[in-house]
């Protein structure tokens, strides 16, 4: 007996703890497995898995990339150039390094350069000349006039900056509809899976009636028919129960694009995990403030008339005469080469230039199409914003319209399952025929349909007001920046 608990230890001892994680895990899903479907689970696993929130969130990265690309306008640059006179009276060599930084803040830039040179050049590249250990530059050019707010560089820059924006508004929209489609899936397998019970129910209201019809016929109680009857009544129910089954079903498998597995499968929810009753429906409380400008679509307007301004400003700018100051300093340094040394004292240049198109009309056009661009975009702004005011609107009085119809409904319900039990008991006791005890309880099962069909209204209607008011938490969609 020792023996035997002893070498059980040992072989408990032995099993990994991987082992036991696995087991511990097998029951953590089986335990999901039996508890109930909520609508928060299947928000977060849409929001963390859904293919349009992983698809606009890659193109969130691109229009981050594509700033980055813009910014590479801004680069220091840095160049080496050399040559030499290999063939011909001349001997001359010269090299010279530079590097020049646009200037984020103007539309000119700096530069510094270093140049050396030996052997001798011909008189009109008399230039090339430096002292022995070479010649120190710095200079840079300022844009007095044209290119001085803006140019083209830092305009593709604030753009790239804007189409940020614009596709972190896209990716909130694509969001929001994800989660506002999860929520109409969850909404209509529940509701298609409570009717699928309440047909259930029915067919087993008739089902449970069949032994005691065969008896009353077995006795002469009842006729014949009634046997042919009850088995029609029972075909008709059970069509009724196949038919739901098959709109379950079909909500099932709708409902797997946004309730998803760990590594983003599609899940078909198992018939087990159905809520018990209509209250898994309302799980969207929406904030009643609202602000329009939170509105992804009505911000996306916002950045883009932006745009349109920046544009604008820039074609203003190509309208204006290029007024450019530039200046150097130059010192050659070590002992006189073959130049002479002339190049030894610090030389200082100051120049301006000066350009305008006499026509301009490559500007003036583009200034009247950005013009015309921005009345464009603030009609529609100005129409967008009244468009979402009257839906909101409309989407609160189908709120109203449907508490009032669930509280209706719900009152037609108690009073049609009290004339179908009244009546079964009126049938049992011989004071009812079959055909109205039958007429009472599909009355009631219609009753109670009518009430999940009216619930699922109102959770719709929530569901779409949370979508129109962009209220992110009610739909789920904080997971995302989790």
């Amino acid at each position: 007996m020792r023996i035997v608990i002893g070498m059980a230890a040992l072989l408990s001892a032995a099993v990994p703890a991987t082992v036991h994680g696995q087991e511990n895990a097998a029951q953590s899903s089986v335990n999901e497995a039996a508890r109930p479907l909520t609508l928060q689970e299947v928000l977060r696993s849409s929001a963390r898995s859904a293919p349009e929130i992983i698809a606009a969130l890659a193109r969130n990265r691109q229009a981050e990339a594509r700033a980055l690309t813009a910014q590479g306008a801004f680069d220091t640059v840095f160049a080496v150039e050399a040559r030499s006179r290999t063939l011909g009276y001349y001997d001359g060599t010269e090299i010279a390094g530079k590097t020049e930084q646009p200037l984020s803040n103007n539309g000119g830039y700096v530069y510094g350069q270093y140049r050396a040179s030996r052997g001798d050049f011909p008189i009109y590249e008399d230039k090339s000349y430096t002292n022995r250990l070479g010649e120190l530059k710095v200079g840079g050019l300022y844009s007095l006039l044209r290119d001085r707010l803006i140019d083209e560089r830092r305009s593709e820059f604030r753009l790239a900056a804007n189409d940020i924006d614009i596709a972190r508004f896209e990716t909130r929209a694509t969001s929001i509809g994800v989660q506002a489609r999860a929520v109409e899936a969850y909404q209509k397998w529940v509701a298609a899976g409570l009717k699928l019970k309440a047909y259930e129910a029915l067919l087993a209201l008739a089902g449970g009636r069949t032994d005691g019809i065969e008896r009353q016929v077995q006795l002469g109680a009842k006729p014949d028919i009634l046997l042919t009857e009850n088995e029609a009544n029972l075909v008709r129910r059970q069509a009724f129960v196949v038919e739901a089954r098959q709109d379950f079903r079909a909500a099932a498998v709708k409902l797997s694009l946004y309730y998803r597995s760990a590594d983003g499968t599609p899940v078909v929810v198992d018939e087990a995990r159905l809520p018990a009753d209509a209250n898994a429906l309302d799980g969207i409380r929406s904030d009643p403030a609202f602000n329009l400008e939170g509105r992804p679509d009505f911000a996306i307007m916002l950045e883009e008339i932006d745009k349109a301004t920046v544009k604008l400003a820039l074609a203003r700018n190509d309208l204006i005469p290029r007024l450019d100051l530039g200046g150097e300093v130059a010192k050659d340094v070590g002992p006189a080469g073959l130049g002479g040394t002339n190049r030894t004292p610090l030389e200082m240049i100051v120049g301006i230039t000066f350009k305008i198109p006499l026509q301009n009309r490559k500007a003036k056009g583009k200034l009247a199409e950005t013009r015309a661009k921005i009345d464009e975009l603030s009609v529609k702004q100005q129409f967008l914003a009244e468009k979402i005011r009257a839906e909101v609107t409309a989407i609160g009085i189908e709120v109203d319209t449907a508490n009032q119809l669930v509280a209706t409904t719900e009152k037609e319900l108690v009073l049609a399952q009290r004339l179908a039990s009244a009546e079964r008991r009126r049938f049992a006791l011989g004071s009812s025929d079959f055909f109205l005890v039958n007429q009472r309880e599909e009355s009631a099962t219609n009753a109670e349909v009518k009430l999940i069909e009216a619930q699922a209204r109102i959770a719709a209607a929530r569901a779409e007001l949370a979508a129109a008011t962009a209220d992110e938490d009610a739909l789920g969609l904080a997971v995302i920046s989790e």
